[in-house]
């Protein structure tokens, strides 16, 4: 890991209501780099030079912090990681805005034609952002690192149906300097409202609430990553919730039935619930063996696993179910849709960590699809 980070120049157009420096500060801070003076470079050690006068992807910084590597657009250096010797050089051909050509053994990514990384946090193969940063191309830069931190694998509705209008309320939330705690806290109260709905059998309300809440847990990641403010705590916060309230909502769903007019006789409501409960938690315990044997998600393996992502029984397709069951005024076929659905998906899960399992004995390496594309 780097030593140091040096931000080179300055710009005053802000980004995410953020200055560039206070961005690239962030950024830096995120990867454990302490920043220097550009009249301070450290003698030993690697050094990270940034151009104040670009904005980039996060994700360069963590593809390049274990190698001698630089950035370039346009022939022109706006990121690098390199040893003490190397960084002055660097540093003078950046701060005067003129080509420097590496030395042997530095790795370039040049963006404007088209280098790659492996995005593992967002599970995605991409070639992230970096642009120059003026006031005519903000719009530009936040949207791309807008839906730059959008996963590259996870459920249809997410990643087709509500993008832009996340987008939206992610510029609005940035604006409005809210937090992405804030954002959380926001939908927690409307996942607990949805669930009292739901139990009431006053299923529109309650889906209303409950939509509302899942365009919100896009916008809270997207506006931690867009802001730099990601925390272990708001991470702990977030999938905490997400973890937690689906068996609640699909509980709460069940009992509203009576209410509504559609109620299930008690064997069959019991057998539900435990159905709904069991392939949840088993469902996650394969899921997190699957992690932990081969060190990433079941749903990266092959293209299959990527593709089931989609639809797979997680809460947003689950919803979608009920949401359709409710139009036609059967609530209660949406929750068997539900148990069905969840059943299928665990078997699914299942096999797959069976059939990884076997590749390894016979000696086939489990790497992700997308590492390889």
């Amino acid at each position: 890991m780097s030593d140091a980070a040096v931000i080179v120049g300055s710009c005053a157009t802000p980004l995410w209501g953020l200055t560039s420096a206070q961005r690239i500060t962030r950024i830096f801070e995120k990867n454990g780099v302490a920043i220097a003076r550009p009249d301070a470079l450290p003698d030993t050690g690697r050094v990270f030079l940034a151009d104040a006068r670009f904005a980039f992807d996060p994700a360069w910084v963590v593809a390049m912090k274990e190698q001698p590597s630089v950035l370039t657009l346009g022939g022109r250096v706006v990121l690098a990681n390199l040893s003490a010797e190397h960084a002055p050089a660097a540093l003078a051909a950046m701060t005067a805005g003129t080509p420097w050509q590496a030395a042997h053994g530095i790795t370039e990514f040049a963006a404007d034609r088209g280098a790659e990384i492996y995005n593992h946090e967002l599970r995605k193969r991409e070639t992230p952002f970096v642009r120059p940063l003026t006031p005519e191309t903000v719009p530009g830069i936040e949207r791309d690192s807008y839906y730059g931190a959008y996963k590259g694998v996870t459920d249809l509705l997410t990643k087709y149906a509500w993008p832009v209008l996340a987008f939206h309320l992610t510029r609005l939330a940035a604006r409005l300097r809210l937090t992405p705690n804030m954002v959380t806290a926001i939908g927690l109260v409307l996942c607990i409202a949805a669930t009292f709905a739901f139990a009431e059998g006053w299923y529109w309300s309650g889906l209303a609430m409950g939509w509302t809440m899942m365009v919100l847990d896009t916008v809270d990641g997207k506006l931690a990553r867009v802001t730099i403010t990601s925390s272990k705590f708001g991470n702990l916060f977030d999938h905490g919730i997400d973890l937690i309230h689906p068996p609640f909502w699909y509980w709460a769903w069940a009992w509203g039935l009576a209410a509504y007019g559609t109620p299930l006789a008690p064997p069959l409501f019991e057998q539900m619930m435990w159905a709904i409960l069991v392939t949840y938690v088993a469902g996650r315990l394969v899921e997190g063996a699957f992690q932990r044997l081969f060190g990433m998600h079941i749903h990266v393996w092959e293209r299959i696993d990527s593709q089931f992502r989609l639809i797979t029984a997680r809460r947003n397709p689950n919803v979608l179910l009920m949401t359709g069951s409710l139009l036609f005024g059967r609530p209660d076929i949406g929750l068997l849709l539900v148990v069905g659905w969840s059943a299928l998906s665990f078997v699914f899960h299942l096999v797959r960590l069976f059939q990884a399992l076997l590749a390894r004995m016979s000696g086939k390496p489990i790497v992700s699809w997308l590492r390889a594309a």
